[in-house]
């Protein structure tokens, strides 16, 4: 299926040489959750998505490079959507309502990271046909980096849509991930961390005691499920908590301590739900599916960086 952008929402992409930013716009407000899983997380408004907060709208969901830096992003975003009238209404002010997350992809001697005019501007790019890959949030992605830079793969930004119980449910998600990923359809590696004869296989290697020097902290996998489905804010939140089983399906190891995992869902629509776990199992699939795209997609790129990269144990 191509991927849907569903109507109320559009993403828009803006990046430099080295990072970048992806915002997905719902300007009329949506109903949001989040799961941030993983040890190391960079997030911005994620409490206020709790079903227990009153707030029960939200405008834009930001992914953004640059580590915590990169949550400046968020500013230029919520300029866009201020002077578009765009926002939650109080004392007489509009406030728009911006989350989101951040990668660490500081590859370089260089900081190198998005500003509010990063966020600004890939407000102004957004469509409801934007571009995946080696773009916005997924222009530093990359992914099997217990080796170190030099021996992971390229990464990016993919995105997949299922269609189930009569709602679209697509996954945008950009992929960081210290660990590998799996194609789900064959069970093998389509990328990661590389040695002289392949990849090594992250997961195993940890579990064999192999590999002991950890890029701490440098990774990170986020995305947003958005749907047409009607969706109170607790299911809102359970899709977002769903969607974690498709990035178990595809990144191994996930959700580790130098991983700040974190997945978001926006519900703007008016399908009716019969059953929640349709959705869920639709969320899990479009993740599983946006995860390969952002490796296939990325791995037609070099990696750009001016770090010295980590040998650990495995000689070249």
């Amino acid at each position: 299926m191509d991927i849907v952008i569903p109507r109320g929402f559009k993403v828009g992409h803006y990046d430099d040489d080295y990072t970048g930013v992806s915002v997905i716009l719902a300007p009329k407000g949506a109903v949001g959750g989040c799961d941030v899983r993983g040890g190391a997380p960079g997030t911005r408004e994620t409490d206020l998505l709790r079903s227990e907060k009153m707030m029960n709208e939200v405008h834009a969901v930001v992914l953004s490079g640059g580590s915590a830096y990169g949550l400046a992003a968020t500013v230029g975003v919520m300029q866009y959507l201020k002077d578009n009238g765009a926002g939650y209404r109080t004392a007489g002010k509009v406030v728009p309502i911006v989350t989101g997350a951040v990668i660490f992809d500081l590859n370089q001697k260089e900081y190198h990271f998005p500003t509010a005019e990063y966020g600004l501007k890939a407000c102004e790019n957004a469509s409801r046909n934007p571009s995946f890959g080696n773009i916005g949030a997924g222009k530093g992605a990359t992914v099997g980096k217990i080796r170190g830079l030099k021996n992971a793969c390229k990464s990016g930004i993919g995105a997949a849509t299922v269609k189930a119980g009569g709602a679209y449910v697509t996954a945008i998600v950009c992929v960081n991930a210290m660990g590998d990923v799996i194609d789900p359809s064959t069970g093998r590696i389509i990328a990661g961390a590389k040695g002289k004869n392949g990849f090594i296989d992250t997961e195993n290697c940890l579990v064999n005691g192999e590999y002991m020097k950890l890029l701490l902290g440098t990774n990170t996998t986020i995305g947003c499920i958005i749907t047409d489905a009607s969706l109170s804010k607790v299911q809102a939140n359970k899709l977002a908590s769903a969607s974690h089983n498709g990035l178990a399906r595809t990144i191994r190891p996930v959700h580790t301590d130098y991983d700040g995992d974190s997945m978001f869902a926006l519900s703007l629509g008016h399908k009716p739900v019969l059953n929640l776990a349709i959705l869920q199992a639709a969320a899990v699939r479009a993740t599983e599916q946006a995860i390969v795209n952002a490796v296939t997609e990325g791995v037609k790129y070099d990696i750009v960086s001016d770090l010295d990269g980590d040998d650990c144990d495995e000689e070249e």
